[in-house]
């Protein structure tokens, strides 16, 4: 797939978009260093515009823990949302997007019984059977917002989050990889870059705001139902082990270990699911 076989939706995107986020823009660029870097740049220099920014192509794309995430052309969906937020309370807000796009790539979950094509591994990855890794979710917020609009009289409160997410369309090698990737490919062929994307947008907008206003709380169960950790035994990079046992109100991962249950919160704790025979 090249540059040109690429066509966008930016103009569908900002209808769908903008009579929920005023000022809303959106911008593709053929290369970037990161779609994140990008944005936060701009925040900190006062852009604290609604944006959304994809790249065809990141040469220093960044993942959770610094970790590298690069690309060629359409190989990979590489996009950041910036916008400001005022939450009263931010705890949980990676959980909710991977919720939010897990359910824009498979609306529908399979009969009781069976796993869903799309879960999702606490704090902010989306997986697909095997355990393998479809794509991941990076959080950063800049505390200065620049008053505009009518965000203004709540300015001092308000934050530029910036949500980026990457997510593999085709099928990768895995070399030098700690966990297998998987592909879009793998949860509905055929589906490219800018079609996931024009699914992914509006509704993470929409629970965006609604995060803004009601937590993480009330999108709890919705990711139970794609934790792919629930029930299995799993070892933190801090040295414990132990069993996960969901997410609580504030996203917090649950982990029962020999010292008791344990609430981690941290995202510099990695957590890793120990494997078994039946697993997502």
């Amino acid at each position: 797939m090249t540059a040109l076989s690429l066509r966008w939706p930016a103009e569908a995107l900002w209808e769908a978009v903008v009579p929920r986020l005023p000022g809303f823009s959106v911008e593709v660029l053929p290369s970037i260093d990161s779609t994140n870097t990008e944005l936060m740049r701009r925040a900190r220099a006062g852009l604290c515009d609604p944006t959304l920014l994809v790249a065809e192509q990141q040469t220093a794309g960044r993942g959770r823990l610094g970790r590298a995430w690069q690309s060629d052309v359409g190989a990979s969906l590489m996009m950041s949302l910036g916008l400001p937020l005022a939450p009263a309370d931010w705890s949980g807000l990676s959980l909710a997007v991977g919720v939010s796009v897990a359910e824009s790539l498979q609306p529908v979950l399979p009969a009781a019984g069976q796993l869903p094509r799309v879960g999702l591994k606490w704090p902010n990855d989306l997986w697909t059977t095997g355990d393998r890794k479809l794509g991941g979710i990076l959080v950063e917020t800049a505390s200065f917002v620049a008053p505009q609009g009518a965000l203004a009289e709540r300015a001092s409160a308000a934050r530029y989050v910036v949500v980026g997410i990457g997510i593999n369309v085709l099928p990768r090698s895995g070399e030098g990889m700690s966990m297998p990737p998987a592909s879009l490919q793998d949860v509905e062929p055929g589906l490219d870059a800018p079609a996931a994307l024009l699914r992914i947008v509006p509704p993470l907008v929409a629970m965006l705001q609604s995060f803004e206003g009601y937590g993480f709380s009330p999108m709890q169960a919705r990711f139970a139902q794609r934790d792919i950790l629930q029930g299995r035994a799993v070892t933190l990079s801090d040295g414990q082990a132990g069993t996960a046992h969901g997410v609580g109100e504030d996203g917090a991962l649950l982990v029962q270990t020999a010292s008791g249950m344990q609430a981690v919160t941290s995202s510099e704790i990695s957590v890793r699911p120990v494997p078994a025979q039946s697993s997502i």
